[in-house]
């Protein structure tokens, strides 16, 4: 029997959890396998009103796996990352209007550090209009394809960079933005990520460029072309945030963007993010 009572949002990503309250989420040990096992089954987990303190939120995570410390020093709370636009909360504020384009976490790193497996996101404060986060089920991308594009697709390498998701917001960077922006090497990944339950995805989003061997305007069509069918009509669950929602996303399986906001708004996510041991192979 499970421990945890879902309500399916979407027919191909997100459920909302019931019957969960912070004490709960805090004091029960077993709990932590569960939500696992939803995410594999659900993509996206929704608490709503947890009211999820920021010491309870890292504890928890703990019980999921290891913790991304690599942005500490912007919250008081080791392993806690204000998602923010304003720059007196996060010195980095300005990468972060790249979240409004759809992507997987990790596909650039600064070394050779594998995708995060999931990421926990608490609302501390909301925006007044827009600030939505929205998903789309990557495996039900792939699932998706015809027998054809699966084997066509399956051999296709794509080079992910800092710059390509960077000048989709700054189109027209200064020459000493772009030399920081390619200073974070690029990553050559496939587009099929066949994952080690034998699940496969597609991996796509802002930071993929171009695919290698193909025309760079043709690869591009294809990737933009992919990207729309797996964020389609009917294929997006979209969360409106109140202040102390929880959700928890399986960044191996979904992709997600945050809906445009007022850059002086005061909205503000605390992220904690669980470090992944799965390369995209």
């Amino acid at each position: 029997m499970s421990l945890l009572t879902i309500n399916k949002l979407t027919d191909s990503v997100g459920a909302e959890v019931i019957g969960v309250d912070a004490d709960r989420l805090d004091s029960d040990d077993a709990l932590g396998a569960a939500v696992l096992e939803a995410l594999e089954d659900n993509g996206v987990l929704v608490f709503p009103g947890l009211g999820l303190n920021p010491e309870a939120q890292v504890q928890f995570c703990r019980r999921l796996g290891e913790i991304d410390h690599s942005s500490d020093g912007h919250h008081p709370i080791a392993g806690i990352y204000p998602v923010t636009l304003d720059k007196s909360k996060n010195s980095s504020a300005d990468y972060l209007r790249a979240t409004f384009d759809w992507h997987v976490d990790g596909c650039t790193p600064i070394g050779d550090a594998v995708p995060q497996m999931a990421t926990v996101l608490s609302a501390k404060q909301v925006a007044e209009s827009g600030g939505e986060t929205e998903f789309a089920n990557s495996y039900a991308a792939y699932d998706g394809l015809s027998d054809g594009e699966k084997g066509r697709y399956g051999s296709l390498r794509v080079v992910h960079s800092l710059e390509a998701s960077q000048r989709r917001v700054t189109p027209d960077p200064s020459p000493e933005v772009l030399a920081k922006w390619r200073s974070r090497r690029t990553h050559d990944h496939p587009l099929v990520w066949t994952h080690r339950s034998g699940r496969k995805s597609l991996v796509l989003g802002a930071s993929a460029d171009y695919v290698v061997g193909m025309d760079i305007d043709e690869g591009r069509a294809l990737l933009a072309e992919l990207l729309d069918r797996a964020t389609g009509a009917g294929k997006v669950y979209s969360h409106n945030w109140s202040v102390g929602d929880t959700v928890i996303w399986d960044n191996r399986g979904v992709l997600h963007r945050a809906a445009p906001y007022d850059p002086d708004s005061p909205r503000e996510m605390l992220r904690t993010t669980v470090l992944g041991d799965e390369p995209i192979q």
